[in-house]
């Protein structure tokens, strides 16, 4: 009898150990094969959430099959305390171990809210936006000129929202001094700087930021962006150039990045003045000029007078030879690509064609030809 019932148990934890077997597998199936969501969400982990807490809000968003079994998951892949904070894209079909994946790696949101600072040549802006799961597009909620009139609703409202993010928007062709005094207009950001960088030594992108981050280092992570980028450049730059050094380098991107805002144009632009220097030509740009008056605090706001034109000033490349003394404005990768690899033309001038765009031409008759098609389009257009 003894063996009997010795036999049955055995074979019955024979069969458990079986069953519990598949249900391992079957576990560990839907724990790393596709999920039931059926469209894109946004998921929000708050700070000191756990995940049970976010197990329960993946359930209520349709994104796991099981709560229990993501946890189970989680807890075998020992990353129970890697949990961080933001808000996180999930698409269609994640698995539970993406999932984990996504709220661990790295903390940083992948969607949700943000707040954006745009520093542009001619204004400054704020803008309230949010991420749209299903387009993945950023919608404007709210949008306005920091420094008139009070702060919006919604900026108000994501300004208490600890999961709300922050970034700061450069543009392309904008001056030290205006990045500068555009950074004064975050009041999510803190401290000062007091002593600007050098002209064109800060690189044109969008840099994401925490409240409280101090503009000092953000500044000085622009200067790093731009060093390393200028030096990448500058090792694999085109042979037999007509520059000495990197700072001439930025120096012409950042005449090319004023010249012209269309993308394809800028290695033609540069072609024209690295011919205009191999031939001991005068580079005659208006932006050199503009920025001499200027000194890139803010815009002329007028045209340029004759006085000016002839009047000898260090960035006045209608009277000097050369280059002028720094760079006229902080050039993007793409400006500076082109300084370092300039098209291979035999163009010397070029004048607005009436579309955005410029004629570019060989010679003098040519480029008056141009120039008076220009002016016929200005006395069309009126001006």
């Amino acid at each position: 009898m003894w063996r009997n019932i010795a036999s049955n148990a055995l074979t019955l934890l024979i069969v458990a150990l079986v069953v519990l077997g598949g249900l391992i597998a079957w576990a560990k199936r839907q724990y790393t094969e596709p999920g039931p969501l059926a469209q894109a969400v946004c998921l929000k982990v708050e700070r000191g959430a756990n995940f049970r807490k976010v197990a329960d809000r993946l359930e209520a968003l349709g994104a796991v099959s099981s709560p229990a079994i993501f946890r189970m998951g989680v807890q075998y892949s020992g990353r129970t305390r890697d949990l961080k904070a933001g808000s996180f894209l999930l698409r269609p079909g994640v698995s539970m171990a993406e999932i984990t994946d996504t709220v661990t790696r790295g903390g940083a949101s992948t969607c949700g809210s943000e707040i954006v600072l745009r520093i542009g040549i001619a204004r400054v802006q704020m803008q309230v936006r949010e991420l749209d799961p299903a387009s993945e597009r950023f919608v404007t909620r709210a949008e306005f000129t920091p420094g008139e009139g009070e702060f919006p609703p919604d900026y108000n409202r994501l300004r208490e929202d600890p999961g709300t993010r922050y970034r700061i928007a450069m543009a392309e062709g904008t001056t030290v001094w205006q990045v500068i005094e555009g950074l004064k207009q975050a009041e999510f950001l803190t401290g000062s700087v007091e002593t600007l960088p050098p002209e064109g030594m800060l690189a044109p992108d969008s840099y994401e930021v925490t409240a409280g981050t101090e503009r000092a280092d953000l500044v000085a992570q622009m200067v790093a962006a731009q060093e390393a980028l200028l030096a990448d450049a500058w090792a694999n730059r085109a042979a037999d150039l007509p520059y000495e050094t990197p700072l001439e380098a930025l120096t012409m991107a950042s005449i090319v990045e004023k010249e012209t805002g269309v993308a394809e144009e800028r290695p033609l632009v540069a072609s024209v003045f690295v011919n205009r220097l191999r031939r001991g030509m005068r580079l005659q740009t208006d932006p050199t000029v503009i920025y001499g008056i200027t000194q890139g605090r803010g815009a002329l706001g007028r045209g340029l007078r004759q006085s000016e034109l002839r009047r000898e000033t260090p960035y006045n490349t209608y009277v000097i030879a050369g280059l002028p003394p720094t760079p006229i404005a902080n050039p993007g990768r793409a400006a500076i690509e082109a300084a370092l690899h300039p098209a291979d033309t035999d163009y010397l001038y070029f004048v607005a064609d009436g579309s955005g765009g410029h004629a570019f031409a060989a010679t003098l008759e040519e480029h008056n030809r141009n120039v008076a098609a220009w002016r016929a389009i200005e006395a069309e257009r009126g001006n």
